[in-house]
């Protein structure tokens, strides 16, 4: 690592982060960094389950809990207060971009999330330059703009209502492990951006690439104090959350279905979810030879890049019956080319080889299901028992078996390199509706076709997050900064865009003026 670059960061992924030289991670609470006394023994080097990262097994939160009241409702800036802080935040972001633009910072965090989260260095180094653009897109004058005011005149002269957009204050963050820089680093930019002041977890298995951009975002001119950032276990989170009563005034978190119920309760229903989903795709009776190549690629992307850890990866893909004998065959090649050495698959990070065997073993017991590919433990690694090591695969199940009891079974979300796959003919379009009208976690889907009637049929029966239509549509490579939730609100995610920042991170508050009409005596 360059002295350059030693001036920031405190890890070094390109010669350290090994058994001899584990990174060390640290707490940030009122503006200092803090080591712990003890850190966790659970979290392996997942390419060969070496001791890797000292992070903090924090179990004493009160000064977290009690920083909360640091921040009042009304923020740490809104539209009547401490203004400049908006110039403020488009400044960093300005700076950070700019470093984040240099190859050698690009390059530090693309070769960070590779170590901790193994997915293929493109791919890494993608989630840096969403990252960047997104900070791109707020600098400068971008941050107070999100704070626009309305106004509405009363029914007499001398009366208008005046409405802001108002920060919740203390707010916090619980962000996933699959996009480390990306995640957490677009959910605390936006919380601030409104005026919160948010206490931050990330899943501890990848909490240095957070961190370490935390450093940056300091370097740039970020107030230390303006940011939490814990490293604890999620039962320990958990009881932070329950004993903060009503100081915690709004909670982020994306992740597990479970987990999100569970923080509903302890949160007090102050919170916003992306708790993944199911996510289908499906290819339309309108075949095409010329597009069967690219159509078979986006599949195999969509559900096995990143191993599969995508909220959005696509879990079941519906294949009409006139594209089935030319697309299996090329998605059964594709997922043969997939290498450990190349990170296009690797470690399972949530999901183990037994529990991924289990699932593969109770859907084979379907009547008329069938293995396409894959099944078994990649060949060649020293990926640790701790994680799952699995080949890509796809099990086939007939149809009709998806409207019998079985459907709780084959809908089941496999956080991993794993998918379902169901032919259909054109008599069986209404049996898929009604499949699709049972899943209840849809986050994104796919209509792979150019009829456009064949389209309008599907989308005016389903409801998701997020849709994508056409030859080319996908369920993940999501655009920049798009629209990105769950079903009934894609923006509740907080994730990217204006509107999601704004719905997510502010309420409207309006305050009534009234004030005489001046009378001129002459």
């Amino acid at each position: 690592m360059s002295p350059e670059l030693q001036k920031i960061f405190t890890v070094d992924p390109f010669k350290e982060m090994n058994q001899d030289t584990p990174g060390e991670v640290c707490n940030l609470v009122k503006g200092k960094w803090v080591q712990t006394k003890t850190f966790r023994k659970d979290i392996p080097d997942p390419l060969n389950g070496e001791d890797f990262l000292n992070v903090p097994d924090t179990l004493e939160y009160k000064e977290f809990i009690d920083n909360l009241d640091i921040c009042p409702k009304s923020g740490l800036h809104n539209p009547l207060k401490n203004v400049e802080r908006y110039l403020l935040l488009g400044e960093v972001c300005a700076k950070t971009a700019e470093l984040l633009r240099d190859d050698e910072v690009a390059e530090y965090f693309a070769k960070l999330i590779q170590r901790v989260m193994p997915k293929s260095h493109s791919q890494c180094l993608g989630e840096v330059t969403v990252t960047r653009v997104f900070f791109e897109n707020f600098s400068g004058d971008n941050v107070r703009f999100l704070a626009r005011s309305f106004s509405n005149p009363g029914d007499h002269l001398g009366q208008e209502s005046s409405g802001y957009r108002w920060p919740f204050g203390s707010v916090c963050i619980i962000a996933p492990f699959n996009f480390p820089l990306e995640i957490p680093a677009l959910q605390v930019m936006g919380a601030l951006f409104m005026g919160n002041r948010p206490l931050v977890k990330v899943d501890s298995k990848v909490s240095v690439v957070f961190e370490q951009l935390l450093r940056l975002l300091i370097h740039c001119g970020l107030p230390a104090e303006d940011v939490d950032f814990i490293n604890c276990k999620g039962e320990v989170m958990g009881e932070l959350v329950k004993k903060s009563e009503n100081k915690i005034r709004l909670l982020q978190f994306t992740g597990s279905k479970e987990v999100a119920n569970q923080l509903a309760v302890d949160s007090k229903g102050k919170i916003r979810i992306e708790d993944a989903g199911f996510d289908w795709k499906i290819i339309g009776p309108d075949y095409d030879p010329e597009w069967s190549e690219y159509v078979a690629w986006q599949s195999d992307q969509d559900a096995y890049n990143a191993s599969g850890q995508k909220c959005s990866a696509q879990s079941i893909l519906f294949i009409h019956e006139n594209w089935e004998k030319d697309l299996i065959p090329r998605l059964v090649d594709l997922a043969s080319k997939r290498e450990l050495k190349d990170l296009d698959i690797g470690p399972v990070l949530t999901w183990s080889n037994s529990q991924l065997k289990d699932h593969l073993n109770s859907l084979l017991k379907i009547e008329g299901s069938k293995l396409l590919f894959g099944g078994e433990e990649l060949s060649g690694h020293s990926i640790p028992v701790a994680y799952g090591s699995i080949q890509p695969t796809a099990v086939q199940v007939p149809i009709q078996e998806l409207l019998s009891d079985n459907f709780e079974l084959i809908t089941k979300e496999v956080f991993g390199p794993f998918q379902v796959v169901v032919s259909y003919s054109d008599k069986e379009v209404d049996k898929i509706k009604e499949v699709l009208e049972k899943i209840t976690q849809n986050l994104t889907a796919a209509i792979v076709s150019n009829d456009t009637f064949f389209q309008q049929n599907i989308l005016a029966n389903t409801v998701n997050g997020t849709t994508y239509t056409g030859m080319k549509a996908r369920t993940t490579g999501a655009p920049q900064n798009h629209w990105f939730g769950p079903s009934g609100d894609p923006r509740s995610a907080g994730i990217g865009t204006p509107e999601a920042i704004i719905n997510t991170w502010s309420a409207p508050v309006s305050y009534t003026h009234l004030t005489l009409p001046t009378i001129l005596l002459v």
